[in-house]
């Protein structure tokens, strides 16, 4: 009998979805969502994965979607998760194949994601909520529509009143754990004042506070809170640079290039001691449900991504205030 010929089909697609009103960081704003869906077709079975291409990082929506396509030949010719991971660079594009290739298999197979990736269990997890960056005023006033909400990661980084945001917020709302998120926005010289603050103020953690190629910086100073990494670190290469800097550091599959090397990462930092934080950028459901099998090893969770639209993908994840609960089979995994 001849053997079985697999025939598989890549799409490759790029989505916009509205943001509710304006995210607001440091380096700008946005009111839309613009993702990169790979989508992986297999004798009837489908995989879904989605990418938010990061300028930051060099990315743009265009080469990003680009990259997948090139790869055309090696996927539709049955490229595996494993090979994927010397085929392509971390990045978005590698993001978005890699998680198609997960639910691929999860859908072939009928054995859910997460219990190929070793979870037992999958349990509801809370999501901290973005407070854009903006006046004090009104990043009070955004804390205090809030309050509902028990975790909240505050936007800093503008220029000028950021000790006043981090006391405006705090006042409004008193008693959320509270996240400080600089976005790179301080500096050498304001750094030691705005920890200072942040501590008085009894924030949990602050995050990325001086530039990636600056952060040596670091290791001299006393850190009256926590400090985690977000764009100091992106997957294993470079991990060991960041003991003694960071008490923390953040996950996102974007910059992992997908959830293969997400898992394998955060195996090597609880290793160094490093505790986790999941977190994402601004995307849709499909982007946060590969990101969950993370959650239940992480000390803070953010992903908020479809709580920021005014439209998400249909499927998507449940969300009851801050509970978010593991994607349904339909949505992905």
């Amino acid at each position: 009998m001849e053997k079985h010929k697999r025939m598989r089909k890549l799409e490759v697609t790029i989505d916009r979805f509205p943001i509710a009103g304006k995210f607001t960081i440091a380096r700008g704003s946005r009111t839309e969502a613009v993702v990169v869906t790979a989508t992986i077709t297999e004798d009837g079975a489908v995989g879904r994965g989605e990418c938010v291409p990061y300028p930051r990082y060099g990315e743009t929506v265009e080469g990003v979607a680009a990259a997948i396509e090139a790869l055309r030949p090696q996927i539709e010719a049955g490229l595996t998760r494993e090979a994927l991971q010397t085929t392509m660079p971390a990045g978005a594009a590698r993001n978005a194949v890699d998680c198609a290739l997960w639910d691929l298999d999860a859908k072939r197979s009928g054995i859910r994601a997460h219990v190929t990736a070793g979870v037992n269990r999958w349990p509801p997890v809370t999501t901290a909520y973005t407070i854009s960056l903006d006046t004090p005023e009104a990043m009070a006033e955004a804390a205090a529509k809030a309050l509902e909400r028990p975790i909240l990661k505050v936007k800093f980084g503008g220029p000028g009143g950021d000790l006043e945001r981090i006391a405006a917020v705090r006042r409004a709302a008193p008693e959320a754990t509270l996240i400080a998120d600089a976005n790179e926005g301080w500096t050498e010289e304001t750094i030691g004042s705005h920890l200072a603050a942040c501590a008085d103020a009894g924030y949990a953690l602050v995050e990325q506070p001086l530039p990636a190629k600056e952060d040596e910086f670091l290791r001299g100073i006393a850190r009256p809170v926590p400090i985690l990494a977000d764009e100091s670190v992106h997957d294993r290469a470079g991990l060991d640079r960041l003991v003694g800097l960071y008490d923390v550091i953040n996950i996102k599959l974007d910059k992992t290039g997908g959830l293969t090397e997400a898992l394998a990462l955060a195996d090597a930092a609880e290793a160094l001691g490093f505790s986790l934080m999941i977190g994402c950028m601004v995307g849709t459901s499909l982007a946060m449900a590969p990101a969950l099998i993370l959650a239940p090893r992480a000390r803070f969770v953010d992903l908020d991504g479809p709580l920021l639209l005014a439209k998400d993908r249909e499927p998507g994840l449940t969300y009851e205030g801050s509970i978010v609960y593991p994607p349904q089979p339909a949505l992905w995994g």
